[in-house]
């Protein structure tokens, strides 16, 4: 099984689909050079890892008048992953009122990245 310890510099593990393929990186400015990988969709994620790297967010905000006093949430997109601490601390002064509804937006462009925020439950 591949581990991240085992990689090299220019090495990523493609999590694309369940192979995990140990994919060779060579980057010059915006051109990615992808080998050893083992689909097609192995060269779309090295490129989108390392030209604009995302991650889905999950994580709660404060609620009042709910039956718990947090509401987990979670972004509609992956989100950049540069920008990720600025949207918790955003998140970590947020409170929303109750009712909420599951997939209410709780915030409509986060961070103005065109991407939402939304509620993961009723509550």
């Amino acid at each position: 099984m591949n581990t991240q310890n085992d990689l090299k510099p220019d090495q990523i593990i493609c999590v694309a689909c369940p192979k995990g393929c140990r994919l060779n990186i060579q980057q010059d400015g915006d051109q990615v050079l992808v080998t050893n990988e083992g689909c097609k969709r192995g060269v779309e994620y090295a490129r989108r890892e390392i030209l604009d790297p995302r991650r889905m967010v999950a994580t709660t905000v404060r609620i009042s008048g709910g039956i718990h006093p947090l509401l987990p949430v979670y972004t509609a997109e992956p989100f950049p992953k540069a920008r990720i601490m600025d949207l918790l601390a955003l998140l970590r002064k947020t409170q929303v009122q109750s009712p909420i509804q599951e997939g209410q937006s709780i915030l409509q462009d986060a961070l103005g990245t065109g991407i939402a925020v939304l509620a993961s439950r009723d509550m």
